[in-house]
């Protein structure tokens, strides 16, 4: 019966869960129809390392329109402020000292934000480096047809073994979570974003009430999304225009990045969580389980959810380009995301709470 369940799962995922593992849309170049003035707005702490090649890449940005870039330092311990130069559409804020009830990144933007005028705000990552055609490309996206935010899962670095074992599944799970097409329909209720690339119309944020209003979201661009689209239309897509330079050279720092927000996706739920781990288990364990030792009928629903498990991670590895035996192993990399979500519980039960840049958020008790 196991087998049996798992397969008709699988199923539903392949066939029904609106074409997730295609990994679409993709955002293209494009030319706006109109140049609205637009400030980004870039949260920085301690990102020496890689701050200089994102800055350049905002300045260096082909756009008709009048633009800046706000840098936020939030904090820094290290040159990154610095590092980051000069120029004239460059504006440098040093952060004051975070609030409580604020997480540290909205902190950070809140700050950009009131330092800003432009109708449109672009908000990104301190890792992330630009095309000198995205910005044109995200504001031709918002003017048409209109929407009230666009936001892209950036590339991510997938270069070392840890990178390219589980950066791919990283953003397969998130497609699987969050349809891309499903947040994309106005008449469905599924929000998500992807915090590094984020335009969003002024009025929009103002109608929702500001930063102020998720300001104690770790989880900050899906809670940004979630208020969004309840006041109209949001788009979510792939970009072929930006990429993330930050490196997750072991494994180690994958599983912090994971643990950092699983169980607050889970609203430090047990029960949630005890679902997840069942529902998990009936996707990716059971079907390998009844490859390797089932037999007859259990075997066959076995090969058959793998099959279609594999085949559905295929179109993120081409994104990736990375080896599509990739896909034989996505059991064992889902277990490795099971394992970081307990892991995060685990943390948040012992009171260690959240960290994040030397912050700490939410300890349980």
């Amino acid at each position: 019966m196991l087998a049996l369940l798992s397969f008709l799962i699988w199923l539903y995922l392949y066939f029904a869960r609106d074409g997730f593992w295609k990994s679409k849309p993709e955002l293209p170049p494009a030319t706006p129809c109109e140049f609205p003035d637009v400030d980004i707005i870039v949260p920085a702490r301690n990102e020496a390392a890689t701050i200089a090649p994102v800055v350049a890449s905002l300045l260096a940005q082909n756009y008709a329109g009048n633009f800046r870039v706000i840098l936020v330092d939030d904090a820094s311990v290290d040159r990154t402020a610095e590092i980051a130069g000069t120029a004239p559409k460059l504006r440098h804020i040093k952060g004051e000292p975070k609030p409580d009830g604020w997480t540290g990144k909205l902190w950070a933007l809140s700050q950009g934000i009131a330092a800003s005028s432009a109708p449109i705000l672009l908000f990104t990552d301190a890792d992330i480096v630009h095309d000198s055609r995205h910005l044109s490309s995200l504001v031709a996206r918002l003017l048409q047809p209109r929407v009230e935010m666009v936001s892209e899962m950036v590339r991510l670095r997938c270069t070392s073994i840890a990178e390219r074992a589980l950066v791919p599944a990283f953003v397969y799970f998130f497609q699987m979570l969050y349809p891309f097409a499903l947040v994309n329909d106005p008449h469905s209720t599924v929000a998500a974003a992807a915090g590094g690339t984020v335009l969003i119309r002024r009025t929009a944020l103002e109608r929702i009430g500001g930063i102020t209003a998720i300001k104690t979201a770790l989880i900050d661009d899906v809670a940004l999304a979630t208020a969004v689209k309840s006041i109209g239309p949001i788009y979510l897509g792939h970009s072929a225009l930006a990429v993330s330079i930050r490196p997750y050279p072991n494994f180690g720092v994958i599983w912090q990045m994971i643990s950092r927000t699983a169980f607050t996706q889970l609203r430090h739920s047990t029960l949630l969580l005890a679902f997840t781990l069942v529902g998990l288990t009936l996707i990716w364990l059971v079907p390998a389980w009844e490859v390797l030792f089932g037999h007859d009928a259990d075997f066959v629903l076995g090969l058959g959810a793998c099959t279609l498990a594999a085949m559905s991670y295929l179109p993120t590895l081409a994104r990736y380009r990375q080896n599509p035996l990739w896909s034989l192993v996505l059991p064992l990399t889902a277990s490795f995301y099971m394992a970081a979500t307990v892991g995060s519980a685990v943390n948040y039960w012992r009171g260690k709470g959240t960290s994040w840049k030397n912050r700490t958020y939410g300890a349980g008790g």
